[in-house]
C-alpha cells in the first residue's frame, strides 16, 4: 500500500479527530464518518477481490450491494460503508495490501 493521502475537503467543520489502523498503518478519522468515508479519503479504493480476483469497491454506499466487505477488529464481511469509526479501530481490506 502506498502512503496515506488525505482526499478530505478541507474547509468542512469535523468532530473530534482519531485514529484508525488500517492493514496495519494510522489513519485519520473524524467521529460521526464511516470506515467507508475515512478509507476513501485516504486513498484505499479497492477493499475486497471478486472471485475472479478482481479488485471490488465502493460502489451504492448505502449497505446494499455489498461490495465494500472489509474485515473490522477481527470479524469478516463487515460493511465498510454501515459502519462509523471508532478509536482504534483496526480494519483490513481483503488482503491487507490493496
Amino acid at each position: 500500500m502506498s502512503a496515506v493521502v488525505n482526499r478530505r475537503t478541507e474547509k468542512r467543520s469535523r468532530m473530534d479527530a482519531l485514529t484508525i489502523i488500517v492493514n496495519g498503518r494510522p489513519v485519520k478519522a473524524y467521529t460521526g464518518e464511516t470506515v467507508h468515508a475515512v478509507l476513501l479519503a485516504a486513498g484505499i479504493t479497492a477493499f475486497r477481490k471478486s472471485k475472479s480476483g478482481e479488485p471490488r469497491g465502493m460502489f451504492c454506499g448505502m449497505g446494499v450491494c455489498y461490495e465494500c466487505l472489509v474485515t473490522i477488529d477481527g470479524i469478516a464481511h463487515q460493511r465498510a460503508c454501515m459502519r462509523l469509526v471508532e478509536p482504534g479501530m483496526a480494519v483490513v481490506t481483503d488482503d491487507g495490501d490493496l
